[in-house]
């Protein structure tokens, strides 16, 4: 099985910083991409931003030049470095594994989901 950990939510005021790190554990031969999505009251969760394993990155529009994705790909670790927040980006982050393969015999691949951790932006 495959574990996603997360650390580093809190409450910050309009403006500041947060860093949001994940650790993927677990049997894992392999993981495609990974990723951070959020979920904000009544809202769907949505796609925040995501890396690939050959370093490609992908970001919501909501977040370009203020959020910066990064991820070890030896360590299965991802982070979100998250600049001038505003209280929008309020919600729920969940870490994501895309396409992961547990071992050299396997012919399917899985997704995995972290537990979220809440990331509030307010005075």
């Amino acid at each position: 099985q495959v574990q996603l950990v997360e650390s580093g939510g809190g409450l910050v005021q309009p403006g500041g910083s947060l860093r949001l790190s994940c650790a993927a554990s677990g049997s894992i031969f392999s993981i495609s991409a990974m990723g951070w999505y959020r979920q904000a009251p009544g809202n769907q969760r949505e796609l925040v931003a995501q890396i690939t394993r050959g370093g490609t990155t992908n970001y919501a529009d909501s977040v370009k030049g203020r959020f910066t994705i990064s991820g070890d790909n030896a360590k299965n670790t991802v982070n979100l470095q998250m600049n001038s927040l505003k209280p929008e980006d309020t919600a729920v982050y969940y870490c994501n594994a895309a396409g992961v393969i547990t071992s050299l015999l396997s012919v399917t691949s899985d997704d995995y989901w972290g537990q979220g951790t809440q990331v509030t932006v307010s005075l």
